[in-house]
């Protein structure tokens, strides 16, 4: 009869499995990289926005028509918090529609 051993969440694993392997830790120039990476739609999104808002271009049907884009489809993409693929090319396409670049880029 195997015995279990207890976690520290309360449950038993039966003896004879190890246990799960620890989470692999970044390197800090993984961090930088992964931190270099999510920082740059938030910057092509802060310049577009700029751009609009110095234009007067506030609404979010004229953002859509700014952008040649449907209203939902450019709030969505200027709104949301979790990239897509293919979110960071279309950012920059849009910018380079409005003659913006994102500082540091």
């Amino acid at each position: 009869m195997a015995t279990a051993a207890t976690t520290w969440h309360g449950m038993n694993l039966p003896s004879n499995q190890p246990p799960p392997p620890a989470k692999p830790q970044l390197t800090p120039e993984e961090r930088r990289a992964r931190q270099a990476d999510q920082l740059v739609p938030m910057r092509l999104r802060m310049a577009i926005n700029y751009e609009l808002d110095r234009r007067g271009i506030t609404t979010p049907k004229a953002i859509g028509a700014a952008l040649g884009m449907p209203r939902d489809e450019a709030v969505k993409l200027m709104t949301r918090q979790y990239l897509r693929e293919g979110d960071v090319a279309l950012l920059e396409a849009l910018a380079a529609r409005l003659g913006v670049q994102a500082p540091g880029l």
